[in-house]
């Protein structure tokens, strides 16, 4: 689609944040971040606006939704279309960087990659309010993301309702045994090219100037691990679910991939799923990386519990489905700011 411009744009604003939290994580990663706030057309520090934060998917991060894109629209353009066509209201936008050396994040706390679901909540938000007119309050507050920043979206809905009033979720991780066990043998084909180490291949791909893809899905998958299954004890951290030589599953290893498993964990956290004035998840039938079933089985927990929310499939993969949030911003606005 060609993009007309805006006559009076939002604004993107670049803050420092020096992390105690994030200080001496095990990676290694920086503790100063720096944290993109876009702020709406006409922002006025007399008016209080809905705080949303966007989660970027795996390999992205904050910067990441400000690129320019041919024929197509940045996450800023997007705001200011469906507000200016009167869409949605104004609303300040939080786009943290969270990028790890494991590249990318499930923004969950993981002593193996460090304390991310902390760091949002107890120094992102502060920080934002502290510097822009945002509504006090948990009441208007929303959190979305695509992929892992909506498998992210959907975990701080789980775990933190006194900080969320709603979540949207686009093609998030779920069903862990469709969404990543089929992609652990290509892992284990990548380490046997280095000794079938984890190290040397983690060596090796930090040297690279140019990353292949194959080497980018395995850094996700040992990503995985590092947030779904942390141990200082282990040399790096963090364990594996599978042996690296055979390939055998280890079921006390997967087990705990499977505890941070969202369709697992509506059940335990019902109440406070029902705490949320709203939550949106929605798939593409052709997603390529098989979580169209882990959203079913979650619209139909969801449905079973008696849980309100909005589901939707659409007739797409998981690539550039940026356009999807021309219904979930809409829905999160609505919902934060209904009575």
């Amino acid at each position: 689609m060609r993009i007309q411009p805006i006559a009076n744009p939002g604004q993107v604003h670049r803050l420092r944040i020096d992390s105690s939290i994030l200080e001496g994580n095990a990676p290694g990663d920086p503790a100063t971040r720096f944290l993109m706030v876009y702020t709406p057309p006409g922002y006025d520090e007399s008016e209080q606006y809905p705080l949303f934060m966007d989660l970027a998917g795996y390999t992205g991060s904050g910067q990441s939704p400000l690129n320019w894109k041919p024929f197509g629209m940045n996450l800023p353009q997007r705001l200011d279309y469906l507000i200016a066509g009167e869409k949605m209201g104004p609303v300040v936008v939080a786009l943290p960087d969270c990028f790890t050396a494991y590249g990318g994040n499930q923004y969950i706390n993981s002593s193996a990659t460090g304390r991310y679901l902390d760091y949002l909540i107890d120094e992102v938000i502060p920080l934002i309010e502290n510097q822009f007119s945002v509504r006090p309050g948990r009441e208007y507050r929303a959190v979305f993301g695509k992929s892992s920043g909506g498998y992210g979206a959907l975990m701080h809905g789980l775990l933190r309702p006194d900080i969320w009033a709603a979540c949207a979720c686009h093609s998030g991780d779920a069903y862990f045994e469709f969404a990543y066990l089929s992609d652990l043998p290509d892992l284990l084909t990548e380490l046997a090219k280095h000794g079938e180490s984890v190290q040397r291949f983690l060596e090796a791909v930090w040297a690279k100037e140019k990353v292949q893809g194959s080497e980018s899905m395995a850094l996700m998958m040992i990503g995985m691990a590092a947030h779904y299954d942390p141990d200082p004890q282990a040399p790096l951290g963090f364990r594996l679910p599978v042996d690296v030589h055979t390939g055998e599953i280890l079921p006390d290893r997967w087990e705990r991939w499977l505890a941070h498993d969202p369709v697992r964990l509506v059940d335990r956290y019902a109440d406070n799923l029902r705490k949320l004035k709203g939550i949106y998840i929605d798939c593409g039938t052709k997603d390529q990386f098989r979580l169209l079933w882990g959203a079913r089985i979650m619209h139909r927990k969801l449905h079973a519990l008696g849980i309100a929310h909005e589901y939707q499939e659409f007739a797409d993969n998981h690539s550039d489905i940026d356009y999807r949030m021309n219904e979930s911003l809409p829905f999160l606005y609505r919902a934060v700011t209904a009575s």
